[in-house]
C-alpha cells in the first residue's frame, strides 16, 4: 500500500508500480499490512515511527534514522514496547561488494589496516529541495555523511572511540552542505571522512594497511545494472569485480528473512541504529563545540 501527503500523489505513483492500494500515511498504518518503508525526511522519522510501532508495523526507516540520540532512543523504546523491529536503510552496506572487502581485510591481505578514507561528493542541490530544510533535518551530514561514517564502522569491525568534525554551513539555510569528520578506532586507526553538495561526484572508499590499499569505484549508491569494482595495490595491481547487484532487493529481503525468522541477520538492527546515532550526535557536538567529542560520553 502507497501512502502520502496528497491522495492524488499516492494514486499516481500507486498506478506506476501496479499497486493498487493507495491512501495517507495513517490509511497505511490502518491497513494490514506487516512492514511500512518511512520514506520521509529526516526530520519526521521519529513521529512517523513511532506511530507505525504503535500500529504494530514493522519499520524499514530511511537513512539517516532520526536527527539526535535521543529521538533515537525514543525510537528504539516504543518499537521495542510494541514488540516490532527497526532497521536504518542504510543499503549500501548489503552489497556483496563490502563482503569481498571484509575477506580481503580478514585474510591480511592488507596487513594491518591503519586507515579508512571516504569521500562522497554530489552535484549542486535545488534550493528548494528538502535537504536545504532545517526544519526537515536538512543537511549532508544527515544526507550523505552517514554513508561513510557506517562504511568505516563495517570496515573496522567496531566502533570509533572519538569523533572531530566540522561542518561547512551555508548562510541562507542555515543547514550543512559539506562535513570534513575524522573518527578514532582502537588500536590508533583512524577514519577520515569528506563530503559535500555542490562537488564533482564520487562515491568511493579506501581502505589502507601496512601491505597493500584497496579502492572501491562506487560505494554507497551503485546502480543495481553496474558491475561493482574495486582495485587491490599490494604486491601487484589487481582488479578484483564482484558483479552487479540490487542493494535495494537485498536490504527489503534481508529485514523481511529477519522479521520472519526465516534467516538472521549478520547484525544486530536497534543496536546499529543507536551505534550509528551515537557517531552523528558525536559529530553534532563536536562541530557545535569546537572540540574532540568521545563517543563514550554519550
Amino acid at each position: 500500500m502507497v501512502g502520502s501527503r496528497s491522495k492524488q500523489k499516492a494514486e499516481n505513483f500507486a498506478k506506476k508500480y501496479t499497486c493498487s492500494d493507495f491512501g495517507t500515511y495513517q490509511d497505511v498504518l490502518d491497513s494490514d499490512v506487516d512492514v511500512v518503508y518511512i520514506s520521509l525526511p529526516v526530520g519526521l522519522h521519529e513521529e512517523w515511527s513511532i506511530k507505525a510501532a504503535k500500529a504494530g508495523k514493522h519499520i524499514l526507516c530511511e537513512k539517516s534514522s532520526t536527527t539526535s540520540l535521543k529521538s533515537a532512543y525514543e525510537m528504539i523504546d516504543s518499537c521495542e514496547q510494541n514488540n516490532v523491529r527497526i532497521m536504518e536503510g542504510l543499503m549500501f552496506r548489503f552489497h556483496p561488494q563490502h563482503q569481498k572487502v571484509l575477506d580481503l581485510v580478514n585474510n591480511n591481505a592488507l596487513g594491518n589496516v591503519f586507515s579508512f578514507y571516504g569521500c562522497y561528493g554530489l552535484p549542486p542541490i535545488p534550493d528548494d529541495d528538502i535537504r536545504h530544510n532545517k526544519e526537515l533535518g536538512g543537511g549532508v551530514l544527515n544526507d550523505a555523511a552517514c554513508y561513510p561514517i557506517c562504511a568505516s564502522r563495517i570496515v573496522f569491525q567496531s566502533e570509533p572511540i572519538s569523533v572531530s568534525c566540522y561542518l561547512d554551513m551555508d548562510e541562507k539555510s542555515e543547514v550543512d552542505t559539506r562535513v570534513s569528520i575524522c573518527m578514532r578506532y582502537v588500536q590508533n586507526r583512524l577514519a577520515n571522512l569528506f563530503v559535500g553538495y555542490d562537488l564533482f561526484y564520487q562515491s568511493t572508499y579506501v581502505v589502507w594497511g601496512n601491505a597493500g590499499m584497496l579502492k572501491l569505484n562506487r560505494s554507497y549508491n551503485i546502480p543495481p545494472d553496474m558491475d561493482a569494482t574495486m582495485v587491490l595495490n599490494a604486491t601487484k595491481m589487481k582488479k578484483i569485480s564482484v558483479g552487479a547487484h540490487n542493494h535495494f532487493l537485498l536490504m527489503v529481503d534481508s529485514f523481511c528473512r529477519e522479521i520472519t525468522g526465516e534467516q538472521h541477520s549478520n547484525f544486530d538492527f536497534e543496536k546499529d541504529l543507536i551505534n550509528q546515532s551515537k557517531v552523528l550526535e558525536a559529530a553534532r557536538i563536536s562541530h557545535k563545540e569546537s572540540r574532540i567529542v568521545e563517543i563514550s560520553e554519550l
